[in-house]
Parts: C-alpha cells; sequence; structure tokens
C-alpha cells in the first residue's frame, strides 16, 4: 500500500510496470534517434562533411562497439517484454537484480523513479545537443568547419553526450531491474576510455582548434564525471 499525499494507492500490477518501463524505453529510443536523424543533414549543411579521420583498426571498431553494447539491452528487454504480454521470461528474469534487502513495493517504487528519470534525462540530452549543434557527428572525426563547444554541459565536462550513455545505462539497470544494462555499461565504459583520447587527438592535431582545445582541456579537466574521470 502506498500513501501519497494522505492517499493510500494500491501497488500496481507486475505488467503495468513492464508496460510503463518498455514505454519509457520506446520513448528514449525514439528521442536518440529521431533527433540524430533530424541533426546529421543540419550539422553538414552548416558545418561541412567530415574531412579528417582516425586510421587505426581500434578507431574504427570502437563506436560500433559502445554503440551496440548501449542498444542491445533495452531493445531486447522491449521486445521479449512486449510479446511476454509485459512480464518478463524465465531467462530475463534469471538476471534480476537482487531484492531479498527491500520489500517488493520498494522495488516498484525505484523502477517508476528510473523511469521518470529517464525523462528529466532527456531534457539534458536536448540541452547538450543545443550547445553541439553543427558539431555533432556520428564518426570520429572533424567537420570542414570545426569549433570547440564550450557551452552548457561542456564548460563541466567536455563528452558530456557520454555521460548522457552512462547515466541511460544505468538508469536501464533499475527500470528494468537487471544485471544486464550494467553489462553493457561496462562495456560501453571501457570503449569510451578507448574512444576519448582518439577523438581528442584528431582535434588537436588540426591547427584551426588545436590551441583553443588545448585551453579548453586545460579549463574542463573531466571528460565524463567531474573530479573523477
Amino acid at each position: 500500500m502506498y500513501y501519497i499525499a494522505g492517499l493510500a494507492l494500491n501497488p500496481p500490477p507486475p505488467q503495468a510496470v513492464e508496460g510503463l518501463a518498455v514505454l519509457t524505453t520506446l520513448k528514449f529510443m525514439h528521442y536518440a534517434i529521431s533527433t540524430t536523424r533530424a541533426i546529421a543533414p543540419v550539422a553538414e549543411a552548416e558545418a561541412g562533411s567530415i574531412r579528417t579521420m582516425p586510421s587505426s583498426f581500434i578507431s574504427k571498431v570502437v563506436s560500433p562497439i559502445h554503440g551496440i553494447a548501449s542498444f542491445i539491452s533495452p531493445v531486447t528487454y522491449m521486445l521479449c517484454v512486449t510479446f511476454n504480454r509485459f512480464t518478463q521470461p524465465a531467462w530475463m528474469q534469471r538476471m534480476s537484480l537482487p531484492n531479498s534487502y527491500m520489500t517488493h513495493d520498494s522495488e516498484v517504487v525505484l523502477r517508476v523513479a528510473a523511469c521518470a528519470s529517464t525523462v528529466l534525462l532527456l531534457r539534458f540530452i536536448a540541452l547538450t545537443f543545443k550547445h553541439l549543434g553543427n558539431q555533432w557527428h556520428a564518426d570520429r572525426g572533424a567537420r570542414e568547419k570545426p569549433k570547440v563547444v564550450q557551452t552548457g554541459p561542456y564548460a563541466v565536462v567536455r563528452h558530456p553526450l557520454y555521460t548522457d550513455v552512462l547515466i541511460q545505462d544505468m538508469l536501464f539497470a533499475v527500470m528494468f531491474w537487471s544485471y544486464a544494462p550494467l553489462v553493457g555499461l561496462g562495456i560501453t565504459a571501457a570503449a569510451f576510455a578507448v574512444k576519448m583520447p582518439i577523438e581528442e587527438e584528431l582535434i588537436m592535431k588540426d591547427p584551426a582548434v588545436a590551441t583553443e582545445y588545448r585551453a579548453y582541456m586545460q579549463r574542463v579537466p573531466a571528460r565524463i564525471i567531474p573530479f573523477l574521470w
């Protein structure tokens, strides 16, 4: 039984919680795909095409690795739970987070809170895209008209979109109440650790922005997490 503003509310059925998690995940995926599809042609029209790309093998595979690691868990969850009538299949339940230290109602509250946090995170992602503007690209190169973005979230960390991805992976773990997104989180974090130095080295080789970016790195030392990383 829940008590909100003096009202006694019965806990929602399990299918309702799974349904909420599915809808929230679908909203996140739709936003991510539609936003990048909308911004890509604008970025190319305003800032030009990608003119420099890293050539090493690891630089070419690291983006697909973290992309697959981040998307495979939510996509699998949405499909399997939806086609199983909004109930997690038995094999999926075997990867559930431990709940021996809390009540079922507490688990439900945490999962609903994670769904609400995802909606709030979308606002932060939108803000990040707004400040990144025409410098966005899915590859690891530099555009013909490069610019060092230093405003908004970029005044706090140098790669805020990566911060968003890691936060969302953690939220997925709570939303799905599963270890699976945490595996993806570990793979994605490792991929980012490899990818970010490659990206920054490429930027510092560009004479148009190298000096400005070095000064930016000194002013904003954190790549993803302030004071830590």
